[in-house]
């Protein structure tokens, strides 16, 4: 009976202890509170177990039989919902704990009463030994058999596609259970009166917690390694501190006081040791499992900038023919369109609208820092759409190629939805936007994406390179002169003389331009002036000098009929190409 005796304090303060440190390493995790939990209740079991092999009456056998069982019916429910908050499933099954700890309160309710508890007698070498009621009965099969059984079939399923160090806690957490209950189950034959063996299983409970310490400095179960040697130098400190304090002579006293402050500094240092080696451990699992999250996500873009990659080679190679035979220019150009169309836009298009999913976190949360990475990236891929799509305009007007879709609508749609879409934009830089418009209509023939990009571009290239100020977008009608008038007059650095010249040439970039907007092309308002040349209209710029603004305008003349206007187009045309 000693050896029962003995066993079970062991185990006792064993669990309690290990709860306890478990605990305070992170009260505010769920997975601590319940491995806590379910450590009081083997707490409460041993001790009983403990006093109850101890007493001499019938009736303090009884009661401390109870209260033994007590604690043991609030282990299995402890444990499921341990291990559901550790496998992250206790939302998800939320239904099974809410009926494990309703079964759990109607035990409990009885574990003091006959129906649990029934009696104590002798059973082989033990004096007083309970004995099963009927509802204990229903508390094995529900309660220990039931809840265990779940907990560990669901360790089990997710063990399948748990990640290396993740399987490796929940080997331990599987061996740790079958251990620790299998043996609390050898208890049982003996409640009714099954007297075969005594239960030598009994032992084994407090194989749990070793087997869990382990698993804790080999794959961080609780993470607490800390915390552990934290409790390790406070206890030496306290044996050394008590030596010095009960030194028998004044030379052992002096020796004892040496020792102890040699310790306190290798203490330290131990200390900080494991807390920064905790740390970078801590950090790097965690950039790990970031790691691991993003290389699914950036898998799909590696390929789409591989395609890029192969893109702009067949680019630069379509370019060295050019150089090599000017007769075959047209025929390389038509290439190079579908080249751009088909094999550079469109995977840029896809990176754009990956990246954007993960900004706007349909992939999961990513870290600040790797955000504003990735914003960068969106913004350069974006430029490059938009210089692929001027390129594109210029081959196309330059081949007569650019096809136009002319239709009655109001220009002030045109002017507002452009506004909307860059209010935000100005509003960044704190500059005042203002749309002035007619109140009556203003409807042209004209092509309304084509008039659109215009507008666009006249309204970002202001809002670019205006620092402070305000910029007003104006459209209205001059019957006298049959047209339709746009202009944007912003307050930036201003133009000389000589760069509204060339303002409007490919490929020409004011200083303002070069000091303020590095990444443009020079290709915007070049695009511009064909596109409202096209619609028979012009475009000019007004400037004071440096630092007095500028104004664009443009102008539209008056259609009534489409058919005009495609025989107006078609003339122009045939003159570019004469």
């Amino acid at each position: 009976m000693n050896f029962f005796i003995f066993s079970t304090l062991i185990n006792g303060i064993l669990a309690s202890l290990f709860g306890f440190f478990v605990y305070l390493k992170n009260r505010k995790s769920l997975v601590n509170k319940k491995f806590f939990l379910m450590c009081i209740g083997v707490g409460i079991w041993s001790f009983s177990y403990v006093k109850w092999l101890l007493v001499q009456t019938k009736e303090s056998a009884l009661f401390w039989s109870r209260m033994l069982n007590f604690g043991a019916t609030l282990i299995p429910i402890f444990y499921l919902h341990w291990v559901l908050a550790f496998l992250n499933l206790d939302k998800k099954k939320r239904g099974v704990i809410i009926f494990g700890y309703l079964i759990t309160f109607i035990f409990l309710l009885f574990s003091f009463t006959p129906y649990y508890i029934q009696s104590v007698k002798p059973v082989l070498s033990f004096p007083y030994w309970p004995q099963a009621g009927s509802l204990y009965v229903c508390f094995i099969i529900l309660g220990y058999i039931g809840l265990i059984g779940y907990g560990l079939y669901q360790l089990f399923e997710n063990r399948k596609t748990a990640i290396k160090e993740k399987r490796n806690q929940i080997d331990y957490i599987i061996l740790g259970t079958i251990l620790g209950f299998g043996g609390g189950a050898t208890n049982f034959p003996l409640m009714f009166g099954i007297s075969l063996f005594p239960p030598y299983g009994q032992p084994l409970v407090s194989v749990y917690p070793i087997i869990f310490t382990f698993a804790i400095y080999k794959y961080h179960l609780f993470g607490i390694r800390v915390l552990l040697t934290e409790l390790l130098v406070g206890l030496m400190g306290i044996i050394l501190f008590l030596q010095v304090i009960f030194a028998r002579n004044l030379q052992w006293r002096i020796s004892s006081i040496l020792t102890f402050l040699l310790f306190l500094i290798f203490a330290y240092y131990l200390v900080k040791s494991v807390h920064e080696e905790e740390k970078r451990r801590e950090e790097a699992e965690k950039l790990a499992q970031k790691e691991r999250d993003l290389a699914e996500k950036f898998q799909v873009l590696a390929i789409r900038l591989m395609a890029v990659e192969r893109s702009l080679r067949e680019i630069a190679e379509r370019e060295r023919m050019l150089r090599e035979s000017a007769e075959k220019l047209s025929q390389a150009k038509t290439e190079f369109i579908a080249i751009v169309s088909h094999q550079l836009r469109t995977p840029l298009t896809i990176i754009s609208g990956y990246l954007s999913m993960i900004l706007d976190g349909d992939y999961g949360e990513i870290p600040q820092k790797l955000k504003e990475i990735i914003k960068k990236i969106l913004e350069s891929s974006q430029r490059l759409i938009r210089l692929v799509n001027s390129i594109l305009d210029v081959s196309k007007i330059e081949a007569g190629e650019m096809e136009m879709n002319f239709e009655r609508i109001d220009l002030r749609e045109i002017a507002r939805e452009v506004v909307d879409e860059l209010k935000m934009k100005a509003k960044e830089k704190n500059l005042y936007l203002e749309l002035k418009e007619p109140k009556e209509k203003i409807e042209n023939l004209v092509d309304k994406e084509k008039i659109r990009e215009v507008v666009l571009n006249l309204l970002d290239n202001a809002i670019k390179y205006t620092q402070k100020g305000k910029i007003i977008v104006r459209l209205k009608r001059i019957k006298e002169k049959n047209v339709d008038q746009i202009s944007v007059k912003d307050e930036g650095e201003g133009m000389t003389k000589e760069e509204l010249e060339k303002l409007f040439e490919k490929f020409s970039r004011g200083k303002a331009g070069m000091k303020f907007w590095l990444e443009g092309a020079g290709l915007g308002l070049f695009v511009s002036k064909s596109f409202v040349e096209m619609h028979g209209g012009r475009i000019w710029a007004e400037s004071e000098g440096k630092g007095k603004g500028s104004t664009f305008y443009v102008e539209l003349p008056i259609r009534e009929n489409h058919e005009d206007k495609k025989s107006n187009l078609q003339r122009e045309r045939n003159n570019k190409r004469s």
